[in-house]
């Protein structure tokens, strides 16, 4: 490092790595010093010498490079002065809420349950500050909806969501609401994004806006969002840069890795009221982020939910995250002033502290990085007359004996745990009361880091009576059935895809099946016949006006009908409907083919939405059909299966085929277009409104019982009877 006059300077990869400055210190060569031990690397996390001898050293360019920015920013804190962003540096844990996951909305009842969230909350992580409310990925892009609508959609709309908002507020949990950049090819507002964001942050009365995938916010959203409502913070998601901290009070620290040595957070060193959430998505060790939050006074993203796929905490890391958050609620003036000091000597190997100082008080964050526990000294400090010492984990008050080179202080750090000890001249009884609490949260501890394994539930298949050649109903294909290989591929996306094995063999009994999807027509007959109204009404049969059906779209498939809309429909008619196994088996024939009609793509064999941003006739494409007669099982609409699953929390159905709609402009978008036979779409359900889609539609099956002695009904025939060599 270049110094002059005892201080040390930085040349230009220092500044301008956050910066983009180009600023130099020339230096003589009588200035020249020897190559330093080490080189501060200024990064989002900025990683820490491992020789505690260098760590004075470490600390003393950390404060030269703070003030240096701080100067060169000509930085203005104003919007952290604020009185309407006080309650940002104690957002400590904040909550990735899928909406469709069954702890926040349960569809039994048919209503959010956002106290027995909390309540979970509580008891499980020590409580949530934050909440973010995760609607459309990944499942946005089945059809034209944009991440606005997806929140108009939500159980009660957006007046709902606002008293949902309110019962959390009623928690003391703030709400954000995510915005993402990247949905550009689905329905437009007819305003610009920046206005319809700020919109909904005042319609749902949310406090902060996740910025998914971007290191930052439009420079006018800060002003905008202060007319709206005032005390909306911004939190984006990748690494903020550095100027732009003066305007986000938040900011994810997400796989920013970690030196041996618990290096330090440059966000939060650099304004220490800016919170960062670290975040390790499906990780089953979550020790490493909590020990970095933990040293840098910053918090962590719980995220069991990620997308559909289940990604649980261990016992031991919850129990962790129980003891860490109480002591830093309570003492946030420490975390957030200017009395911190990263890396103080410890007397254990591998123990690694940082003090916080204000306000008389003095508090050590210890981390224990080792597989081993440390029990016995664990630290010397300075001891100052009065005070008396505290392990705030566990929950007691420590024994010392002042000498004239401090005192000791003594404990126990479980494996890859944390310890907090607190020196302070005043004992009263509101720390007696929280060391009380910290001793039975203490006392709760586990030690497992088992992964918390979930196991998905297929719902079981209601069959319907065994039919005969002689009493099929029209306009279904027999299929013969018998034990069947089936290859099954996905888009790899974060959900995941679910718990059934890619290629399997499976015994199809044999099985009739709709020619074609359920028409507009067919499924008006069933409404006349029954008064069919859904629990649920929002978006059904949206694309009738009137309750009529749509001129020229009697035989279009019916969409805008979910699961249970599409299985009381079937119960009617004396069907169900069909497997996921079935469906795949009725698209590619006993050849496997890749589409129904053959292993290529080819122009005029299926709606893919190439001349209509829209559905088509069933019988519009017949050299489309498949080796067993059927028509569009690719493209046109997506079809739902009895594929229903539950691991408890994500429920989803598999849908098959493809339809006319894709979204263009993202890679985030969900599968679009015609699909061949083989591809599976997870799709999350949550409600009716919700589920039910532009683009997805249905077809029925019945179980079959062949009469081998009568004849085989001709191919021209809507019951065409296909044998296993499927000519």
């Amino acid at each position: 490092m270049l110094k002059r006059n005892g201080m040390c300077l930085f040349g230009r990869w220092a500044l301008g790595i956050t910066l983009g400055l180009a600023t130099e210190f020339p230096a003589t060569a009588e200035e020249q010093p020897a190559p330093p031990p080490f080189t501060l690397q200024i990064r989002h996390l900025i990683p820490a010498p491992s020789d505690p001898a260098q760590w004075p050293l470490f600390r003393e360019e950390l404060r030269t490079w703070r003030q240096a920015q701080r100067e060169a920013l000509k930085y203005d804190d104003r919007h952290y002065r604020r009185p309407e962003f006080a309650w940002g540096p104690s957002n400590y844990v904040c909550y990735f809420a899928m909406m469709c996951d069954e702890t926040f909305y349960d569809p039994v009842r048919g209503e959010y349950v956002p106290e027995r969230l909390a309540d979970y909350g509580k008891r499980e992580y020590g409580g949530f500050d934050s909440i973010i409310y995760w609607h459309a990925y990944p499942r946005i892009g089945f059809d034209a909806r944009n991440q606005f609508d997806f929140f108009r959609d939500m159980p009660g709309g957006l007046d709902g969501l606002r008293r949902l908002t309110a019962r959390f507020h009623a928690r003391n949990i703030k709400v954000f609401i995510p915005y993402k950049p990247w949905d550009v090819g689905t329905r437009r507002e007819g305003k610009s994004d920046l206005d319809a964001l700020v919109e909904m942050v005042a319609a749902i009365n949310a406090d902060g806006i996740f910025l998914d995938t971007w290191p930052a916010g439009w420079g006018e959203l800060r002003s905008r969002l202060d007319e709206a409502r005032p005390g909306v913070v911004l939190e984006p998601e990748l690494g903020l840069p550095l100027p732009r901290v003066a305007d986000h009070h938040m900011s994810w620290a997400q796989g920013f890795g970690d030196s041996p040595v618990p290096g330090v957070l440059m966000l939060k060193y650099f304004e220490r009221r800016h919170i960062q959430h670290n975040v390790s998505r499906l990780n089953k060790d979550q020790s490493p982020g909590l020990q970095s939050a933990w040293m840098n006074g910053s918090g962590m993203v719980v995220w069991e939910n990620v997308f559909g796929a289940w990604g649980g905490w261990n016992p031991r890391d919850r129990s962790i995250l129980r003891s860490m958050t109480p002591i830093q609620r309570r003492y946030t003036p420490l975390f957030s002033g200017e009395g911190w000091t990263p890396l103080v000597e410890t007397l254990a190997s591998n123990v690694y502290a940082s003090l916080w100082e204000g306000n008389g008080l003095r508090l050590w964050t210890l981390c224990n990085r080792d597989t081993q526990p440390k029990t016995g000294p664990l630290m010397r400090v300075p001891h100052r007359p009065g005070d008396r010492y505290f392990d705030l984990v566990r929950g007691i008050e420590l024994t010392v004996r002042p000498t004239d080179e401090g005192v000791v202080l003594e404990g126990e750090i479980e494996p890859r745990w944390i310890g907090c000890f607190l020196a302070t001249p005043q004992a009263d009884r509101g720390l007696r009361r929280f060391l009380q609490q910290q001793a039975e949260v203490y006392r709760r501890r586990e030690a497992s880091t088992d992964f918390p394994v979930r196991s998905e539930r297929l719902k079981p298949v209601e069959r319907t009576r065994f039919y005969t050649p002689a009493d099929l109903p029209e306009g279904m294909a027999v299929i013969k059935g018998g034990e069947v290989e089936i290859a099954v591929t996905f888009t790899p996306r974060e959900g995941g895809t679910y718990q059934t094995p890619h290629r399997r063999k499976v015994r199809l009994t044999p099985y009739a099946v709709d020619v074609t999807p359920v028409t507009n027509e067919q499924f008006e007959k069933f409404l006349r016949a029954t008064g069919y109204k859904p629990r649920h009404a929002h978006n059904f049969l949206k694309h009738w006006t009137d309750g009529k059906i749509p001129e020229g779209k009697k035989d279009h498939p019916v969409v805008y009908v979910d699961l249970e809309d599409a299985r009381a429909y079937a119960r009617w008619a004396g069907k169900r409907l069909l497997t996921e196994e079935e469906w795949q088996y009725a698209a590619q024939g006993p050849a496997a083919l890749k589409y129904p009609w053959g292993n290529e793509m080819l122009p005029g064999r299926c709606n893919d939405g190439s001349t209509t941003q829209d559905t088509t006739s069933v019988w519009a494409y017949p050299e489309g059909r498949s080796p067993f007669g059927c028509y569009d099982l690719c493209g046109n609409t997506w079809e739902w299966t009895e594929s229903e699953r539950s691991d408890g929390r994500t429920r989803f159905c598999i849908i098959r085929g493809g339809s006319y709609f894709k979204a263009h402009g993202s890679g985030w978008y969900t599968d679009g277009g015609p699909m061949p036979t083989h591809h599976a779409a997870k799709f999350l359900l949550m409600w009716p409104g919700l589920d039910r889609c532009a683009t997805i539609g249905f077809r029925c099956a019945v179980d079959f019982l062949p009469d081998e002695d009568a004849p085989p009904v001709p191919q021209t025939d809507a019951k065409t009877w296909i044998g296993d060599t499927g000519t």
